[in-house]
């Protein structure tokens, strides 16, 4: 069974989202997704100062068994992107909630409005199966 952190958002495509101050969050993939996906090799994440839109993709992740794309839980810009996972993709599958965040957004004075876009803790295990 996956990890599922009550305080956190959902995506159906699997990916979480953090607020961690006023008008902005973290970003990451699901512990289920990092199962679901295997051994991380690769995270290809946008830039610094990149404007993403809610739904659309903005990275990949490769693993041994395929690749995937990573889609943006919010509309924002990227403030901060978790450089070492460039050296270190692993951490996405050792600590997808802690370590392997993959980056940190300003969503700026709507993000009530975003977060109410996602799925709560208990509607994404339902999702995924793990709320049974």
């Amino acid at each position: 069974m996956s990890e599922v952190k009550q305080q956190l958002w959902y995506t159906e495509e699997h990916e979480w989202v953090e607020r961690i101050e006023d008008g902005k969050v973290r970003i990451g993939i699901t512990d289920f997704a990092q199962h679901q996906l295997g051994d991380i090799v690769f995270v290809e994440l946008p830039q610094e100062g990149a404007t993403i839109e809610q739904g659309v993709e903005v990275g990949t992740i490769e693993s041994v068994k395929t690749v995937s794309d990573l889609y943006a839980p919010v509309t924002g810009i990227v403030l901060k992107v978790n450089e070492t996972l460039e050296t270190t993709p692993e951490l996405v599958n050792e600590s997808p909630y802690e370590k392997g965040w993959m980056i940190e957004v300003e969503t700026g004075n709507d993000v009530e409005e975003a977060l109410a876009k996602l799925l709560s803790a208990d509607e994404y295990e339902k999702l995924t199966g793990d709320g049974q």
